[in-house]
């Protein structure tokens, strides 16, 4: 099966995804925590500048200090990579290949067939990436779930190629 899955058709830059690497990125979501209703949405912008704020502000109050060492952090957040399941949202990859202005529809081509989704329901699309901290190797690379977990127990799968059309 093929890991790598295109982005093409009517955008001003055919992209191709690797979803191996997501289980890296800062932006991926916890599905057990987001469909239970647990998952809270941060702005990376805002926490980043929090983050940033109170550093500046202990460095000027009590001056330079080395942090302590986080190895209890580090270690639950490898155990949760491990045993949790995943995604991203779809939207942030479609918008980089930047679809045309006369761009209408989302086309899924999967083994089994297509599934058509409008481009103004980019917002409510997740595409999942790992189940219980394995990649989706049988039916995958990432399945296609709704926001509001309406094809939780049937998402869009076998998914070979992302078309704009």
């Amino acid at each position: 099966m093929e890991q790598i899955i295109p982005i093409k058709g009517a955008v001003k830059f055919n992209i191709t995804l690797d979803p191996t690497v997501w289980i890296f990125d800062d932006r991926r979501i916890d599905l057990d925590d987001f469909f239970t209703g647990k998952y809270e949405y941060k702005d990376e912008l805002e926490e980043y500048t929090k983050v940033t704020s109170a550093h500046w502000s202990r460095e000027i109050i009590e001056g330079s200090t080395n942090p302590p060492t986080l190895k209890t952090e580090k270690k639950y957040e490898r155990t949760k990579v491990l045993t949790s399941t995943f995604g991203i949202e779809l939207k942030q990859f479609i918008l980089n290949a930047e679809p045309l202005n006369d761009a209408t529809k989302l086309v899924v081509e999967t083994t089994d067939g297509e599934h058509t989704f409008p481009l103004e329901e980019l917002d409510s699309l997740l595409v999942k990436f790992s189940h219980k901290g394995k990649p989706l190797s049988e039916d995958g690379p990432v399945h296609i779930l709704k926001k509001d977990g309406s094809n939780i127990n049937d998402p869009v799968n076998n998914i070979t190629a992302f078309r704009i059309e």
